[in-house]
């Protein structure tokens, strides 16, 4: 399989009204995943997971049985089953607007006697529409669809095979819906320090020092698809610490440098998961060199 087939170009204009509606519905799922789950650290219990035909839940806890919602991104249906052995379905179309789906969600757990309580709108999205009155975003691009999520098995396969190199705590490689990026992190295993007068959001996910690795399909500030990663405390100088491959570079987040490696720099590459892992790979060395880890200590030997 040719190189433009793992990673086929994928601008962001290109279904960027699609991504706006399957953004709602991932944020409609992963916030039933937050509602049943049981806490777990760093917010890991909300995260959705990639799957060999599309994003699911994974088992949900339900009483005396589990339930899983999936989507279906080759058949392109929405599917909810249950260990008990039933299974509901509902199309993924174009016209299928956040409200249709909140709706047809809503009765099939409701049929399932699957009981929830979710803050029903968007977070930090382009409107905050109620999902249930949410009718303006209803574009569905199977085709577009289809890629993105080719684009993340890739990505997904990568991120495992990196995680796997180090003997710090990781978390699990896993979607954060309220931003929609593909994420794995590392943990030194220290705590980091106060964060003062911040969200319990953030004061959970950055409770103890972390390098974190991840994917995303492009926002406002960053109109295209990339690859990132950050050091959190930000160590002096990380910014001029060397990154690869040569494309990479680094780049201001919210006044902390952030190493960043745009989708576009690796489609023309011979070897782009090579690129990638070289990347994920500086990334961490730099921020781990300077926050003083014990890189010696936490790397998996391979020989």
């Amino acid at each position: 399989m040719s190189n433009q087939n793992i990673f086929p170009s994928f601008p962001l204009e290109n279904w960027s009204a699609t991504k706006e509606t399957l953004h709602r519905y991932l944020q409609i799922v992963g916030k039933l995943r937050l509602s049943l789950m049981p806490k777990d650290n760093h917010w890991w219990h909300i995260t959705l997971y990639v799957t060999s035909n599309g994003i699911s839940t994974d088992a949900i806890p339900n009483g005396d049985f589990t339930f899983e919602v999936a989507f279906d991104f080759i058949d392109h249906k929405l599917i909810v089953s249950t260990s008990k052995g039933d299974r509901r379905s509902f199309e993924l179309k174009d016209g299928l607007s956040v409200a249709d789906f909140y709706k047809n969600l809503t009765n099939i757990l409701n049929d399932l006697s699957i009981d929830f309580d979710i803050l029903a709108k968007p977070y930090d999205l382009s409107d905050s529409i109620p999902f249930d009155q949410c009718t303006m975003h209803d574009s569905y691009d199977a085709a577009a669809v289809h890629k993105a999520w080719q684009i993340l098995v890739q990505v997904d396969m990568v991120l495992k095979e990196f995680s796997g190199r180090s003997y710090s705590k990781t978390c699990p490689v896993h979607i954060y819906w309220h931003h929609l990026d593909l994420v794995v992190t590392r943990f030194s295993g220290k705590k980091a320090p106060d964060m003062g007068d911040v969200s319990q959001v953030e004061k959970e996910a950055y409770s103890h020092e972390v390098i974190s690795f991840g994917f995303w399909f492009g926002d406002d500030t960053i109109k295209e698809p990339a690859f990132y990663s950050y050091t959190y405390p930000s160590p002096d100088g990380i910014d001029k610490e060397p990154l690869q491959p040569k494309a990479a570079k680094w780049q201001d987040s919210n006044g902390s440098p952030m190493a960043l490696l745009l989708y576009k720099d690796i489609l023309s590459s011979d070897n782009p998961t090579q690129d990638i892992m070289d990347f994920l790979e500086s990334s961490y060395q730099a921020g781990a060199k300077l926050a003083g880890w014990d890189i010696e200590a936490l790397t998996v030997k391979t020989d």
